[in-house]
């Protein structure tokens, strides 16, 4: 006969198990580490390089004077009035638009029309910002035969509506339903209920929202080279000309072969990594604060 097997103890086997899961939670735990540090070196990187060659360029005369030809000396601050122009009339445009729109989505459209709004917002997220700069050139340039400011702000414009829209609906959506119905319930129409009690609510969530998507807008080069253009002209309030902006200004000196513009073009690619930190900066303690509270 053959001789009966004994089985392990059970606090054997449960020793073998928890040693084996130790060992696959810890490769996949350093798995996840070494995932987050290289995803963590690209951006450290990118900044870092851009500051120890920007570092070296940032003086007065490049915050202060126009440029020049010819790299004879000169400044960015053609490109960083128009920069702060563009970008503030194309957030005039986008923030009414895509507050609306967010609205009608959240709170007066039905469900069809509210899956085609939304739909037809994740797409323009995706569409690339080149098309959209060809698109407004073909009815704001070409019409009137020359390079306009305007142009580049609608076009910036575009690109900002929905991501005020997406951020302005989710931001919406979580204002308490129990405001609106107390609000109704005292005789307020709805759309002031919605303007009193809803956006005021959600003022904080909507602003992040919007300087998430000028922080987007101001470092966006490809629309406004087929609208605005750039110039090495000072254009203060003049729309219907081209207008220099950060990111045209970085574009066209890198290009150069005069170091002096290439340093230029490194203080001004510092200035645009500041705006945009700082940004993103303030959104982030906006959201801390708020979770906070």
């Amino acid at each position: 006969m053959a001789a009966a097997v004994t089985p392990l103890p059970r606090a054997l086997v449960r020793t073998r198990n928890e040693a084996r899961r130790s060992i696959v939670d810890r490769f996949f735990r350093g798995l996840c580490v070494v995932a987050a540090v290289v995803g963590i070196i690209p951006p450290f990187a990118i900044i870092g390089y851009v500051v120890l060659n920007g570092a070296s360029a940032m003086n007065l005369d490049l915050l202060t004077k126009p440029p020049r030809a010819l790299g004879t000396g000169g400044g960015a601050v053609a490109a960083i009035l128009g920069s702060l122009q563009l970008v503030g009339l194309a957030t005039i445009i986008a923030v009414p638009v895509g507050v609306g729109a967010a609205v009608y989505v959240a709170e007066f459209g039905g469900r069809r029309s509210a899956t085609i709004v939304r739909f037809a917002a994740d797409v323009l997220v995706g569409i690339p910002s080149i098309l959209m700069g060809i698109f407004v050139f073909t009815f704001l340039v070409l019409p009137f035969r020359h390079f306009n400011a305007f142009a580049g702000s609608v076009a910036l414009s575009f690109l900002m509506v929905p991501v005020v829209m997406r951020t302005t609906e989710e931001i919406i959506r979580l204002v308490p339903d129990s405001l609106r119905e107390a609000s109704l319930a005292l005789g307020v129409p709805r759309w002031r209920t919605v303007l009193s009690i809803v956006l005021r609510t959600g003022l904080g969530g909507i602003l992040t929202g919007i300087m998430l998507a000028v922080a987007r807008a101001a470092g966006e080069t490809a629309p406004l080279l087929f609208t605005a253009l750039g110039s090495r002209l000072v254009n203060v309030g003049s729309f219907d000309k081209p207008m220099d902006a950060l990111p045209i200004f970085v574009f066209i000196n890198a290009r150069q072969p005069i170091s002096a513009l290439n340093e230029q073009a490194w203080g001004a690619a510092l200035l645009l990594l500041l705006f945009v930190l700082t940004i993103n900066i303030l959104v982030r303690v906006r959201s801390v604060s708020r979770q906070a509270r």
